[in-house]
């Protein structure tokens, strides 16, 4: 489900991802299990999640260095490391930056990746998670394969529901668009949770789209309503009905199947060319 979410313009001050998600932390509740690429392993975001208590499990950043060599060394390639708090960038007070400690202690685990058919892909993972007892790096890395059904959550947003492209003119009404997609987004997640309760499947064996099919035939022939038990049931059991295969790090390429018409751009309104 979707929680919550920061809408800024499309570039400019403001725009920037970490700018966003300090707008929606409100969202993260203690005890929760933050997960995200590497743009978020920053000091200043981790640190602000282990105030609140929240743990956290990202890859870490290019840009740092760390040494499995150094620091108290947990097992092979796992250890718990020092960040030292780096200077203050331009958009913290100087107040806001003398509240946060001057190092924090973070985990620093290197996890592999393997698919047969594929070359083994390795991946440092830095985490709040210092007890390798309780947590191990099996554990993480399976915590960290969760996050690709975010991925597959937006792609249901923008491809399935069609939010890839908005159709309001003005920044108010692209809001209530956005806003629109995601509470429709929510109540079939809904559907498909209540369908998973009823007939023992995990919510994400089930498919989405076809979710979105079955709402929309029972719309159609004006039987869907969940105060009626018999039409609802059934709606549940069509739901449920068919499980999507266990396909994981599927992706597909990038890439166009039909080649687009070659004609130029529509630049200006239409009757500047008729």
């Amino acid at each position: 489900a979707v929680l919550d979410m920061a809408i800024s313009p499309c570039f400019g001050k403001g725009a920037g991802e970490h700018t966003l998600l300090r707008q929606i932390l409100h969202a993260f509740k203690p005890g929760d299990v933050a997960l995200g690429d590497c743009y978020y392993a920053s000091f200043f975001l981790i640190a602000k999640l282990i105030e609140m208590g929240v743990d956290i499990v990202f890859p870490i950043h290019t840009g740092r260095h760390h040494d499995f060599r150094v620091g108290v060394r947990l097992g092979k390639k796992d250890h718990i490391a020092q960040w030292k708090k780096p200077q203050r960038p331009k958009w913290m007070s100087h107040e806001e930056y003398e509240i946060f400690p001057n190092e924090i202690s973070i985990r620093e685990v290197s996890i592999q990746n393997q698919q047969r058919g594929f070359k083994v892909k390795k991946r440092t993972i830095v985490t709040t998670f210092l007890d390798s007892n309780s947590i191990s790096k099996n554990d993480l890395k399976m915590i960290y394969d969760y996050r690709w059904s975010i991925e597959i959550d937006f792609k249901s947003i923008k491809d399935t529901m069609n939010m890839g492209i908005l159709r309001g003119r003005t920044p108010e009404m692209i809001r209530k668009e956005m806003w629109m997609h995601v509470l429709a987004y929510n109540l079939i997640r809904k559907i498909m949770a209540q369908a998973a309760y009823a007939h023992d499947r995990s919510p994400r064996k089930l498919s989405f789209k076809l979710t979105l099919q079955m709402i929309d035939a029972f719309r159609q022939r004006g039987i869907i309503s969940e105060t009626n038990n018999e039409f609802y049931a059934h709606l549940l059991k069509a739901v449920a009905y068919k499980a999507v295969g266990n396909r994981p790090y599927r992706h597909e390429p990038r890439r166009l199947k039909r080649r687009p018409k070659n004609y130029p751009l529509l630049l200006k309104p239409r009757y500047h060319y008729h």
